[in-house]
């Protein structure tokens, strides 16, 4: 081993004559630091950090933060850390390399020409836009209401349960007609056609694009094509497009659940696959501006699932983007060439694997009727006609629904309301547990693995009711976080056997394309957002392949794991990771980023935060507690919503037993309670279970009670009408409220906070969609979480991820689909790009 450095001052001034430090300086200025930061008088240079130096990840964002402000040296990444993990071996890397420049990594254009950039909103735009905006809620929500309140009540009215029936098929198709128009005449009407011009935000044209953007979302025609947890792919949904402007080729699936906005500006050639989970949204924000620009896929391209594509990007015929990655505004993938990571880059791995069928225009076109019918026909009318029929048998449901048979008091209509909810609620969890068991199973017969399946035939429909009836959100949110989880996804038909229960082995959101190809490993612990990608689609084909995951693995956040994966056991793979699906096996090692690489697969810090409270002879009783306290909490989660739906129920029931006294102001009323009742509960709510958070920035074990607390917080709350208020300025107003610490006009056009009184967000920032701040992490058995600050004037790119413990400097940019790893320190007026990111260089 070399000779160890004494830690010298950091000198200010390099004395290299071009500014640029030599080898030896790098290597001394980089044992200085190091040794600062783990406490060491001296540091070996062929000593690696994590395993002979006792440094993690937070330790080493820490270092190339500090390395960053020495001059006469380029910056440091976390990326450059894993590939170099000594100090003599990062100085080798970072001294300049003889011969040609290597060609820069893609950055992100921030700088298109879409004119200047106008300066930050006055109040009164913001106060004059939030109130067209909250004028065009109340108007259309009323006539909704009362179109809904008018109409069953004239389907009550109906006689046997023909006439029922036949009356709420009338009323639902009328409803569904109205409601697909509707966001088509408007869009033409208020836009006419997208053109790739800056929009300022909270001025009118910002209001109109924010109406179009509304009502594009909501027509119902999008509920054909899935949500997040099952998207599937409907005919409809592309004519729906088309319609709207959207240049759309034959024979395109489009699997994502993501609307795109400014669809003339969208092209997608013949036989084009878009996974799901992918953002196509054909406009950006950034620094007071909706910047529209256009999105060109050319025929027969596959984009893989968790891909983000900014403005400005293309994919040629015939080319392909893997899951996982990005393309950032200016990017272009040649024609028959395959790109993946973020930003994308050249791969020679081949991601389509389905080939064509046959008769797929015909099977569409019948695809698309039975959806009509069944939109039209099933669903809506067999739950009113249902309602309806028992109503008038049971007396305490009467008094809730039936007009003329009104409540003696509205004492007796919250008792009501709380009888028949209670039933609802635990109906339902019976109900539904045996059917996501037992429907599945008897349509598993006719999607066959491992076989090229027509789309849009039997086999497909059969395929998209088991995704759908098991991914059902309620129940891994119920289960997720405790040991019941394992027991659940067993019973919809996961491969677990033999299970290590360690009381977190799965986060609350698993989905999957079918649960009976999925088969996890013994001793693997998943924190949240897992998703199992064992379907494989052409343009008029699926085929089902197994996705195994080994035993003794991590894998964190927000992970869409391929069939084919090539990790085998006792694999770290990190947060937003490309799992690999070529080259060698992985066995024994971490896998971090994409493209992916390398790292180690523990560091000491992790094992001692496993260890801590956690001792073989303890464990069974600490599982015993954790149970005891998980039970609780899922109780809590149920009690919760109960009291809600109570709550909900009675409003309704007040507007329908008052609209024959009051007509019009009864159905404003309903609309104006309702929002300002769910808000004002769950905010209660969110207030009540904030104070569980565990700010212990050294970390505990999962087996502590600080960490049972914080999944007691993160269960409790509701979460998905906060998005409801997505560009508009009261989204900011309701993080305050839940305990963010908003600046003043921030723009919010979609980001998740997990940890809301952890997050600090300054003035003027740009929140994309699909954006997520996490204040915490966890690594096998240790929990770590911390305080991150998102300074004034920074930008969060679409589909971007930050981690806890991270300071964002005024006017920092992270790009699209961005990665910011744990402890990171941006500087001020610095654009950071990749997964895991680092500073954009020229």
């Amino acid at each position: 081993m070399a000779a160890p450095l004494t830690a010298p001052e950091v000198p200010a001034v390099v004395a290299d004559a071009g500014g640029v430090a030599s080898p030896a300086q790098t290597e001394q200025i980089l044992a200085s630091v190091m040794a600062e930061l783990v406490s060491l008088d001296q540091v070996p240079v062929d000593g690696n950090f994590f395993d002979e130096l006792g440094a993690d990840s937070m330790v080493m964002a820490r270092f190339c933060a500090r390395v960053r402000k020495v001059p006469g040296l380029p910056p440091v990444s976390m990326k450059d850390i894993y590939e170099n993990p000594t100090i003599s071996g990062l100085a080798r890397a970072l001294a300049p390399q003889p011969g040609p420049a290597a060609p820069p990594e893609p950055t992100p254009a921030f700088a298109a020409a879409t004119g200047e950039i106008p300066v930050p909103a006055r109040t009164r735009d913001r106060v004059l836009c939030g109130t067209l905006q909250l004028l065009a809620f109340v108007v259309y929500s009323t006539l909704a209401l009362a179109v809904t309140v008018r109409g069953f009540l004239w389907i009550s009215l109906g006689s046997g349960a023909t006439g029922i029936y036949l009356r709420a098929v009338a009323i639902n198709a009328a409803a569904f007609t109205v409601a697909s128009v509707v966001p088509i005449v408007a869009k033409w009407v208020l836009i006419g056609r997208w053109k790739a011009e800056p929009i300022r935000i909270w001025s009118f044209r910002y209001y109109r694009f924010w109406l179009v953007k509304t009502l594009i979302r909501s027509n119902p025609v999008v509920r054909l094509n899935g949500r997040s947890a099952t998207s599937s792919s409907s005919p409809l949904y592309t004519w729906y497009l088309r319609a709207l402007g959207a240049r759309i080729g034959r024979g395109v699936t489009i699997l994502s659940a993501n609307v795109p906005v400014c669809t003339d500006l969208l092209t997608i050639g013949d036989n084009t696959v878009v996974r799901k989970d992918s953002f196509i949204n054909c406009y950006r924000a950034r620094s007071g501006v909706i910047e529209p620009g256009p999105v060109t896929l050319g025929r027969n391209v596959l984009v893989g699932e968790a891909t983000v594509l900014d403005i400005g990007t293309a994919v040629e015929d015939g080319g392909q983007l893997g899951h996982a990655s990005s393309l950032e505004a200016g990017q272009t993938v040649p024609a028959n060439t395959s790109y993946q990571g973020v930003p994308a880059r050249p791969t020679y791995v081949h991601h389509r694997t389905v080939g064509p069928g046959r008769g797929a225009r015909r099977r569409r076109f019948v695809y698309a009727l039975l959806q009509l019918v069944a939109a039209v026909a099933l669903t809506v009318p067999v739950t009113a006609t249902v309602i309806v029929l028992v109503a008038r048998r049971v007396p305490v449901l009467a008094t809730i629904v039936i007009t003329d048979t009104p409540p003696e008091s509205w004492r007796a209509l919250v008792v009501n309301a709380m009888a028949v909810s209670a039933v609802v609620l635990v109906g339902g969890i019976v109900v539904g547990l045996a059917v996501v068991g037992t429907i599945p199973r008897l349509l598993r017969p006719l999607v066959k693995p491992g076989v090229d399946h027509p789309l849009y035939g039997i086999r497909y429909v059969a395929h998209r009711l088991i995704a759908r009836l098991t991914n059902v959100q309620f129940f891994t949110i119920l289960f997720g976080d405790s040991s019941f989880i394992v027991h659940y996804l067993r019973w919809i038909g996961y491969d677990l056997s033999p299970v290590d229960q360690t009381g977190s082995n799965f986060g609350t959101h698993v989905k999957h394309e079918t649960p009976f190809l999925v088969s996890v490993g013994t001793g693997t612990v998943v924190a949240d957002g897992l998703s199992a990608m064992n379907a494989e689609f052409s343009s008029s084909s699926f085929r089902l392949s197994p996705v195994t995951i080994g035993a003794n693995n991590f894998l964190g956040n927000n992970i869409a794991y391929p069939s084919g994966g090539m990790t085998g056991d006792d694999c770290l793979l990190a947060t937003k990771v490309a799992v690999p699906i070529s080259g060698e096996w992985r066995e024994g090692v971490g896998v971090l980023g994409s493209p992916s690489f390398q790292i180690p697969r523990t560091v000491s810090r992790d094992r001692d935060l496993e260890i801590q409270h956690n001792e073989e002879l303890f464990r069974p009783l600490l599982l015993t507690a954790k149970n005891r306290h998980n039970l609780a909490t899922m109780g809590l989660y149920l009690l919760l919503r109960w009291l809600f739906v109570v709550g909900s129920v009675v409003v309704i029931a007040a507007v329908l037993h008052n609209h024959g006294s009051y007509g019009p102001l009864a159905t404003v009323a309903g609309v104006i309670v309702s929002p300002v009742y769910a808000i004002g509960y769950w905010v209660l709510v969110q207030r009540a279970v904030n104070r569980l958070q565990a700010l212990e920035p050294e970390g505990c074990s999962i087996y502590h009670r600080t960490f049972w607390r914080h999944e007691r917080y993160w269960k409790l709350p509701a979460y998905r009408y906060v998005q409801l208020y997505n560009g508009t300025p009261f989204k900011p107003v309701l993080w305050r409220l839940l305990g963010v610490r908003v600046g003043a006009n921030v723009f919010d056009d979609g980001c998740f906070i997990a940890e809301k009184s952890f997050t600090t967000i300054g003035d003027n920032c740009t929140l994309n969609a699909g954006s997520v701040i996490q204040c915490h992490s966890q690594e096998d058995g240790g929990f770590k979480s911390d305080r991150t600050t998102v300074g004034s004037d920074c930008v969060l790119g679409a589909g971007s991820f930050v981690h806890y413990g991270v300071t964002m400097g005024p006017g920092s940019s992270l790009a699209t689909d961005c990665f910011l790893m744990k402890g990171q320190d941006v500087p001020p007026g610095t654009t950071w790009v990749g997964n895991p990111a680092q500073e954009a260089r020229a």
